[in-house]
């Protein structure tokens, strides 16, 4: 893995929604709408809030949501074009800012040439190999899909022009100025096809960061598979506001001992929230515990990611029907001063425990262990190249946590009391600290 992760913290940004694009769109159109221009305006925002990288979703041209590619070297003409891109890239660059694309290579949109052939073509189709074919009486054959989505059509990652194609877009973009990639349902995807893809893009990109969406499955023999340098670490998200939901700590320790031992190979892409998932400001039963949730992922080792609008503590629910992610991924003001005024606060706890995680670059492979346990309080330390404690209380009551060996609050409410640290730190009800 590149050096330069071990100071990432990602600003994810869902491009189609952020800029208020259609919902759908001609994805061969000639009229092109210069929105990816309004992110520029937020990279100020970012890097004020601390962060080193913008991650992009989807910005190539599809149909609707993004990911339903039909031209990987194609800038989706909702959002704008080659000089909008280069522009952005530029703009982050030169703000210090790294820059993630998401690609979208283990399923495409009924409109990828390659299978608009086959439906024009049928049997005769020079393509057919690239896609899980079934052919029968009708006018198109039947086809392997994503999760059952008709217009995504799904990948044969056997077929030798495929890993052909994928190469040749992931190093396009890297030379275009990108500095890695997300992979999209990297879980639905063998392993074995990386590993011969990954190895083409490294010879002249080394330091290009790859990381695979895997939701599910063995984290540890993915990374080591395909060579992926990382995956996201959706049971310790789970974990997180599982426990403090549940007022079941245990959960979140359990947790952290299995990150431990996925750090042992790999750095985790770690979150608190993404454009799939519900909002954790409407996640979580009792809004106060959101600090926890944030103190714990600036914490503990891993890259961590900040999905847009979280730090304003926006609301949303992700519903299971069509349009149902709309609400986790809504269009943003034209530049941050048309944010409303109640989320300042949240983002300037972001801000505190970012600047925590980049003063301590060290967290990036830090293990935890466990000092205090009950279901509604937690003790642990983050250890590595130093030491941090964090110290979690759940309950309506105050309550005194053993922290042995610090002398300094780092963050927490301001009446966490410190005044003999040797005999623990004093919480308030549903109070948090960090400390060294």
């Amino acid at each position: 893995m590149a050096q330069w992760t071990r100071h990432a913290v990602w600003w994810q940004v869902y491009p189609l929604g952020f800029v208020g694009a259609p919902a759908e769109g001609d994805p061969l159109s000639t009229v092109v709408e210069h929105r990816l221009r309004r992110i520029e305006r937020w990279l100020d925002y970012a890097v004020e809030l601390g962060a080193s990288g913008l991650a992009l979703g989807p910005v190539f041209a599809s149909h609707t949501h993004g990911y339903d590619t039909v031209d990987h070297f194609r800038i989706d003409p909702r959002l704008g074009d080659d000089d909008d891109f280069d522009a952005l890239v530029d703009a982050a660059r030169r703000r210090g800012l790294r820059v993630l694309l998401d690609g979208v290579f283990n399923h495409v949109g009924r409109g990828f040439p390659a299978f608009a052939e086959v439906l024009a073509k049928g049997r005769a189709a020079s393509t057919a190999s690239w896609f899980h074919l079934s052919w029968g009486d009708g006018p198109e054959p039947d086809y392997a899909t994503f999760e059952g989505h008709r217009g995504l059509v799904a990948l044969n990652h056997d077929e030798p022009a495929v890993a052909d194609h994928v190469a040749a877009v992931m190093a396009h973009w890297l030379d275009r100025g990108a500095d890695g990639w997300r992979l999209d349902a990297a879980y639905a995807v063998p392993p074995r096809f990386w590993a011969r893809v990954l190895p083409r893009v490294r010879s002249a990109h080394p330091d290009a960061y790859v990381v695979g969406e895997v939701i599910h499955g063995d984290y540890t023999a993915i990374v080591a598979e395909s060579g992926m340098d990382s995956v996201t670490q959706y049971e310790l998200w789970k974990a997180i506001w599982s426990s403090l939901n549940d007022v079941n700590l245990h959960e979140l320790a359990w947790a952290l001992e299995r990150h431990n031992g996925f750090l042992d190979s790999f750095a985790p892409l770690t979150f608190v929230g993404n454009h799939d998932v519900t909002r954790l400001a409407s996640r979580l039963h009792d809004v106060r515990h959101l600090p926890h949730a944030l103190a714990v992922l600036m914490t503990v080792g891993g890259t961590p990611s900040v999905y847009a609008g979280d730090e304003q503590a926006f609301r949303g629910v992700k519903e299971d029907r069509v349009g149902g992610d709309d609400a986790v991924r809504p269009p943003f003001p034209d530049d941050p001063g048309g944010l409303a005024p109640h989320g300042w606060d949240t983002y300037r706890l972001h801000q505190r425990l970012i600047g925590l995680r980049r003063r301590h670059p060290w967290l990036h492979r830090a293990r935890t262990g466990v000092l205090h346990l009950t279901n509604a309080h937690l003790a642990f330390e983050a250890a590595g190249e130093g030491r941090l404690v964090v110290a979690l209380n759940l309950d309506d009551q105050p309550a005194t946590l053993p922290v042995a060996g610090v002398t300094t609050l780092e963050a927490g409410a301001p009446e966490v009391g410190t005044a003999d640290l040797r005999r623990g730190v004093h919480l308030p009800p549903h109070g948090w600290a960090v400390l060294s």
